[in-house]
């Protein structure tokens, strides 16, 4: 064999290897979210009980002076709020162990103000026990909110005093009642029996739940794993980035447009909760109906459709069950969500794009239809813009796209729309800024053979895990 023949056999070796090797997966962009924060996301939508002595006043706010002799509920049943959360598609029910008021569903070492002053099972109850109990039989998590704001509590704007007493509280229901997935914190605020207002430790609190319950999220302003949305209509923005700059934000103070958007350029990943009443208070009145379950759906579609969790209140009745109107529109509610997305058209498409990370099946466009997140398909680092097409064999008729980002590698995409293809070419069909987790777009009735999706502008080589099709009738022309 000549020395010519030897190198040209050499070369080719070293290229048949090279072309072997598998493409490499995109870097992480940071931010990302920690496994805790991925849970929550994904959980989709959470249950909030406001219930408490306000629940028997008729009050949305108690001043503190009510009488424990108030909070009677003789059929409290925590089964049946878990039945309702489970059948309504909630995960995770998070109690107002205490609201403003100061009044404690547990009976607290650090207070007379509580269930055990009360005539409730003789002062032998405890509702905090009775939701970990039912949260355990029906496979769901249980969350906590602790009002810091305590309009009873003496302490009250004595400053180290009063934190101290919160962190006691705090530590009685992080070490009774098991796992707590939520620990849901605001900025509510006013001044105490000495005039002065209270300032919170709110470091400290953080400190506690992250020693005691590790795999809690915690909410607040500014998170520090969840952020509040900024209003309380369940609404994301329509641009809607998991990452915020948390020196920006102030516990209790009104930054609602930078919250309800989030920052392209924020250094913390601190995804939405977007909370809002089933009714119109936050605890039950006799004089007050659900929302109907059209009005869920497009909730649904302004929160989880728009990258946050949806966090829902369905407030128990003086008897300590949730109202039949409420569950039964949970019901309807779920039952509306399962049909719409029942039958993703994408599955039935043959999928193209005008390329993959490498050439490399791993990253190739069929995995956005594969039906796992932890799967994704990915362009080459140089690129950030792409496009997938859709084709089917025959027209199909839809009007809602989802997509969906791996997130676990950050949040990329800043600009996208989708496009039909017509008798007069392509027309586009939606458009937006942000995808990240999951977002839903409606749009008209819409009846081709081949959809476009193009990512306009990313941070960084795009990259979508999920894309899904559907049909909704309900939803008109």
């Amino acid at each position: 064999m000549t020395l010519l023949k030897k190198i040209l056999q050499l070369l080719i070796s070293i290229s048949i290897t090279q072309a072997a090797q598998p493409a490499k997966p995109p870097m992480p962009l940071l931010p990302i979210p920690t496994a805790r924060q991925m849970q929550w996301q994904n959980s989709e939508m959470i249950l909030f009980l406001h219930f408490g002595v306000n629940t028997f006043t008729d009050r949305e706010w108690g001043d503190g002076t009510e009488s424990p002799a108030l909070f009677n509920p003789d059929q409290l049943d925590a089964q049946q709020w878990a039945r309702v959360a489970r059948d309504g598609g909630f995960k995770t029910l998070i109690l107002t162990a205490k609201h403003h008021d100061g009044f404690c569903l547990w009976p607290s070492r650090y207070t007379a103000h509580s269930v055990k002053n009360s005539p409730w099972k003789n002062g032998q109850g405890d509702v905090v026990e009775e939701l970990s109990r039912a949260c355990k039989k029906f496979g769901l998590k249980m969350g906590l909110y602790l009002s810091p704001w305590d309009r009873h509590e003496p302490s009250y704007g004595q400053g180290a005093a009063y934190n101290q007493h919160y962190l006691a509280q705090l530590h009685e229901l992080l070490t009774q009642y098991g796992p707590v997935h939520e620990v849901w914190f605001d900025g509510a605020c006013g001044e105490g029996p000495n005039g002065k207002r209270q300032v919170y430790d709110f470091p400290a609190f953080w400190a506690l739940v992250r020693q005691l319950q590790p795999q809690a999220v915690m909410f607040s302003d500014a998170g520090p794993d969840v952020r509040w949305i900024g209003n309380e209509n369940g609404h994301a923005g329509e641009t809607c980035w998991s990452m915020l700059d948390k020196s920006r934000v102030k516990i209790g103070g009104s930054q609602k447009d930078y919250l309800n958007s989030g920052d392209r350029n924020g250094a913390d990943w601190v995804p939405g909760e977007c909370d809002v009443s089933i009714r119109k208070g936050w605890f039950w009145h006799p004089n007050q109906a659900p929302k109907t379950v059209d009005e869920l759906v497009d909730i649904y579609f302004k929160s989880v459709g728009r990258n946050g969790v949806l966090l829902l209140n369905v407030p128990p009745d003086r008897s300590g069950r949730i109202d039949a109107r409420d569950a039964a529109v949970l019901r309807d509610f779920r039952q509306r969500l399962n049909a719409l997305f029942a039958d993703n058209l994408a599955l039935t498409a043959r999928i193209t794009a005008e390329q993959s990370r490498g050439g490399d099946a791993d990253f190739a466009a069929s995995r956005v239809l594969d039906e796992r997140q932890d799967t994704y398909w990915a362009t080459d680092d140089s690129a950030t813009h792409a496009a997938l097409e859709l084709t089917w064999p025959k027209a199909q008729v839809f009007n809602i796209i989802c997509l969906r980002e791996p997130v676990v590698l950050g949040q990329r995409i800043e600009s996208y729309r989708v496009d039909a293809w017509g008798e007069t070419g392509w027309t586009t069909l939606t458009s937006g800024a942000t995808i990240g987790n999951k977002k839903l777009d409606r749009f008209r009735r819409t009846q081709t053979t081949r959809l476009r999706i193009v990512l306009e502008k990313s941070r960084a080589c795009p990259l979508l895990s999920e894309v899904g099709v559907y049909w909704d009738p309900k939803a008109g022309a």
